[in-house]
Parts: structure tokens; C-alpha cells; sequence
């Protein structure tokens, strides 16, 4: 069981304090989800030769995509007025970025560029 934790202000995220307190598994990223499951993600798990120790490639659309949305959190309309690129093809690159560790959801709707180290 995971769960997301809310703000402790907000009368709708007690049922989530309560999976917590219970033992569900706190989730703050996919990453915490796919360590649970033991698994990698699908662009981390086949290195390639010469990429040891570097972020994971990304696709030219997901190039694209961050560079379009640099390091400010920005909605989903701009971004796609940004690139062009249509909805259904926009919101698979951006799960993809998010699957990968390259972007974060954030209220509002907005996306975010994490700073990978």
C-alpha cells in the first residue's frame, strides 16, 4: 500500500496521514514506488557504454521539452504553445520525463525541471 502525504492543514489528507500511520508506504517520487517494487526505471536499466555515471538519454521530443521548460515551473498550455507539440504526444513525453527523474508535478498543474546531481 503507498500513499502520499498532504498538508497537515487540509481536512482531505488525513485518510493518507492515517494509510501512513498504518504502515502504507510513503511515496514523495516514482523513484520511492519503483525501489518498493524493485525495479529500475525503463532508461536506467540498460547503460549504455561510455554513460557511466551520467543522467540517462532522453529522446530529441524530451530534449525539446526541457529545454522549452528550463528550470521555472510552467503549465501545460504554455508549454505546449512552446513547442508545438500536441496534446496526446506532449503528455507522454512529460510522464515519460517524470517516469525517468527528469520533471516533477507540481500544484497547479505545473511541471518543474529537477536538478539532477
Amino acid at each position: 500500500m503507498f500513499a502520499i502525504p498532504g498538508s497537515i492543514h487540509s481536512p482531505q489528507a488525513r485518510g493518507c496521514h492515517a494509510l501512513i500511520r498504518q504502515g502504507a508506504k510513503l511515496v514523495e517520487s516514482a523513484q520511492d514506488i519503483l525501489e518498493e517494487l524493485h525495479a529500475q526505471p525503463a532508461s536506467q536499466a540498460m547503460p549504455q557504454s561510455g554513460d557511466v555515471g551520467t543522467v540517462p538519454a532522453v529522446s530529441e521530443d524530451e530534449r525539446q521539452l526541457l529545454d522549452a521548460l528550463g528550470h521555472a515551473p510552467m503549465g501545460f498550455d504554455a508549454l505546449q504553445a512552446c513547442t508545438g507539440f500536441p496534446t496526446a504526444l506532449l503528455q507522454a513525453r512529460l510522464l515519460e520525463l517524470e517516469l525517468a527523474g527528469h520533471i516533477a508535478r507540481q500544484p497547479g498543474g505545473m511541471v518543474q525541471r529537477l536538478v539532477r546531481s
